[in-house]
């Protein structure tokens, strides 16, 4: 019999034929937390349930660049396509056994894209004022919300290590996902994503102030990330989106 929050597959990437959007993520960092399934399973999509590594999941807080985002195969959009971002995200597995990743909130520089994220898609953009720098290698991220959802932001400096070579199960549980689960007018739908995997590094936590885990519905987390993971980036392609 399964389990309740036993995963039921591991999801291979999909070639994205006919694209919808394409874009690049740069500047990646990734900071999780472990956290009980069952305390997260209401947050997720209908029709989706928690995906676990070893009885457990995990709440991530990613900060990064969004760059050349473009309709299709299109040209980037001139300004509206460039942006800083932060997620705030779980992990997800349908009943077709697609595993995914299912945002809490979407903290987006730019008003007009975090506008048409949130009416096309239904995705849980926020208008933040945000940036990223970066000085040697050390990055820094922070952001503020903009909008009426309340005050929420971050101060996040990483310093980033050497690659890492042999990534673990767990930093491959935690970044080698080629889709997102979201509730659009009722239903759930899948929309796949093809990138190359990800060229991921040691990091460390220099400095971090955050309260966005918190505003997103999960309990704040306690004492450091137990993963801090960076990556220079990735280019990535979204496919049509399929009902789960």
């Amino acid at each position: 019999m399964t389990e309740p929050y036993e995963a039921l597959t591991v999801t291979t990437p999909r070639v994205v034929c006919r694209p919808v959007l394409s874009q690049r993520w740069t500047d990646v960092a990734f900071l999780h937390w472990p956290v009980e399934p069952a305390a997260v399973a209401p947050l997720l999509p209908r029709a989706t349930r928690p995906d676990v590594l070893d009885g457990t999941t995990y709440v991530g807080l990613v900060a990064f660049r969004m760059e050349a985002v473009a309709f299709g195969r299109g040209p980037a959009l001139p300004y509206l396509g460039t942006f800083p971002e932060t997620n705030v995200r779980l992990y997800s597995v349908d009943a077709r056994g697609r595993r995914g990743v299912a945002f809490l909130s979407m903290d987006a520089a730019r008003l007009l894209p975090a506008l048409a994220g949130r009416v096309a898609f239904r995705l849980p953009y926020r208008w933040a004022s945000m940036r990223v720098g970066r000085s040697g290698d050390r990055l820094t991220y922070t952001g503020r919300r903009l909008t009426r959802h309340g005050p929420a932001g971050y101060r996040l400096t990483v310093e980033v290590g050497r690659p890492l070579d042999e990534p673990s199960d767990l930093d491959m549980f935690l970044t080698a996902r080629w889709g997102l689960h979201a509730e659009w007018h009722g239903r759930t739908l899948y929309l796949p994503n093809d990138h190359p995997a990800w060229p991921l590094h040691h990091a460390r936590v220099e400095r971090l102030e955050e309260n966005l885990v918190r505003a997103a519905g999960v309990p704040a987390p306690q004492g450091p990330p137990c993963s801090v993971l960076y990556s220079p980036g990735v280019p990535a392609l979204f496919g049509v989106p399929a009902a789960s």
